[in-house]
């Protein structure tokens, strides 16, 4: 049985939050609030699966959670592929981004400045203060959220719009009031650890000023952003003073920013001729980031399957790079595409001696493996990667395809198991666990392992009823 999103999926319920006397949130509450939150939205919404890109920003996320107020510091970043620009952030520690900022953002500056709006908005604990002011439209408010969230990852545009103005139609005036004290707030306490973190402060103004510049050309559909962070002319002005005399600084720029940001433009453009033609037109326009442009090229002739072009492209990149490990991993992803299994393998290795536990690394040594039928060896890499990883199903979703080719019928579902819980699937988690407990009855260690997971399912499920 393939494994993917279920109608179970579709009947999760979101958790009733305290007491209806208190309409106080604690704050593990909040978290385990957030988790379930996450579950139901990876029920409904493909997160883009892109280790790379994947490393790249929950590093961005967590150096930047380093110098906020942000006190707990467990935090889950979502990525999804959709080239609306929007970023949401779920009390409990849950960030949502997707790739269209990629597509807004200058500089990583400005995308970071969108991060640290987010992080204000949860180390200000924004959404528990609102429950207790609205007290029973809490719920309400959640399932609005994940109502309007889930249709800007998937349908977008006017649909995603019209369920944003039916979820604040139901609040009243002062609760938006309250909304937007909570924006000026982020603003602040974001613009804060931007400069904490020795970021250019004024990229805050100057995204906000982008996006504001970006309604020009979608007509009376506004970026996605804008719809739950309005911006107005004045709060870019309040953000361009508060930011003056330290923004008049030169900053450093991150070079794998822009890597990242050709990564997922040719993700989300369907055709690799239009990434070509955007590429090339860079470099004949003589673009000061040529590596940039040329990673861009490589990977828009790898998507469009023209490997011998892309290959001519990265090993030049690789030559006069030979450090950065962006352009060592695409390499390996043609490698791959030419059915140059044993080659990727040995690059991998050697790359991996150097930056053991590297997770696009092993994620992609996983593949190699797995594509020249060695299943007990990608057996081996990627369930090194759940202890790592633990709450990531695409890691558990391979692992799980895996074993299935190994043979391994009883390791199969332990892993599908793992997969339904993380994306909020209980019943099916627990009928592959059933299943799993059968195939292992005579193995007194597997089974002790399987009845102990059982019981933290139903801990797991006792837990969200109390919520």
């Amino acid at each position: 049985m393939p494994l993917g999103n279920s109608q179970a999926a579709n009947e999760i319920k979101l958790p009733v939050l305290g007491d209806t006397a208190s309409g106080i949130i604690s704050k593990q509450q909040e978290y385990e609030l957030g988790r379930i939150w996450l579950k139901v939205f990876r029920s409904r919404v493909k997160a883009y699966d892109d280790p790379l890109m994947q490393i790249y920003l929950e590093q961005l996320l967590y150096n930047l959670a380093t110098y906020s107020d942000l006190e707990d510091p467990r935090l889950e970043l979502v990525i999804v592929k959709n080239p609306s620009m929007n970023a949401f952030a779920v009390p409990g520690g849950v960030v949502g981004f997707h790739t269209g900022v990629f597509a807004y953002a200058e500089n990583e500056d400005q995308m970071a400045s969108v991060l640290a709006h987010e992080l204000a908005h949860l180390s200000q604990r924004h959404f528990s203060r609102g429950a207790e002011a609205q007290k029973k439209t809490s719920v309400l408010s959640m399932a609005g959220l994940l109502a309007s969230v889930v249709l800007a990852a998937t349908a977008g545009g006017d649909a995603a719009t019209a369920a944003m103005i039916s979820s604040q139609a139901l609040a009243m005036d002062s609760q938006l009031r309250f909304s937007r004290a909570n924006e000026r707030e982020a603003d602040r306490v974001g613009l804060a650890t931007m400069e904490r973190a020795n970021r250019d402060p004024g990229a805050v103004a100057d995204m906000f000023a982008t996006l504001l510049k970006a309604t020009r050309y979608t007509g009376s559909r506004p970026p996605e952003f804008l719809l739950t962070h309005p911006i107005t002319e004045k709060r870019i002005g309040d953000a361009r003073n508060r930011s003056m005399g330290t923004s008049m600084r030169q900053y450093a720029q991150n070079p794998q920013f822009y890597l990242m940001r050709a990564r997922a433009l040719v993700a989300m453009e369907h055709n690799s001729k239009i990434s070509i033609n955007r590429f090339n037109g860079e470099l004949t326009a003589n673009t000061l980031r040529a590596d940039a442009a040329n990673y861009g090229l490589a990977l828009a002739y790898l998507k469009g399957k023209q490997l011998t072009k892309a290959k001519q492209i990265i090993s030049k990149l690789v030559a006069s790079n030979p450090n950065n490990l962006t352009f060592h991993y695409t390499d390996i992803e043609i490698d791959i595409a030419q059915k140059e299994y044993p080659l990727a393998v040995t690059k991998l290795n050697k790359l991996l001696t150097l930056n053991p536990n590297n997770y696009p690394l092993m994620v992609l040594k996983s593949e190699a493996l797995w594509q020249q039928h060695s299943y007990d060896s990608a057996d081996s890499v990627l369930t090194a990667l759940s202890r790592m990883r633990s709450e990531d199903p695409m890691i558990w979703y391979r692992l799980a395809e895996v074993r299935g080719l190994a043979g391994n019928i009883s390791g199969l579902h332990q892993a599908r198991a793992e997969y339904f819980i993380l994306i909020g699937v209980f019943d099916k988690a627990r009928e592959q666990l059933g299943l799993a407990a059968k195939l292992a009855s005579s193995d007194f260690k597997q089974s002790a392992i399987i009845r102990q997971r059982l019981r933290d399912l139903a801990e797991m499920e006792d837990r969200a009823e109390k919520l």
